[in-house]
């Protein structure tokens, strides 16, 4: 069996970040752009990775600002 002296560390999602992560390229660079960040930082927030905390609310407020059409 392998790995198992390390601890199933899994990461949540929230609703807003599996929402970003659907976002097409475009959408998610602007979404990016927006929050003042690169997308590779946004990206890695989406999958539940260490951002700052500033980073974190910035994207938050960008991803719930689109709107459905």
């Amino acid at each position: 069996m392998r790995g198992f002296l390390t601890p199933a560390v899994r990461t949540l999602q929230t609703e807003i970040q599996t929402r970003f992560q659907s976002f097409s390229r475009g959408r998610r660079t602007k979404l990016a752009k927006g929050a003042s960040t690169t997308l590779l930082k946004a990206d890695q927030w989406a999958r539940g990775g260490a951002v700052t905390s500033d980073l974190a609310t910035a994207l938050d407020k960008a991803v719930a600002s689109v709107k459905a059409k």
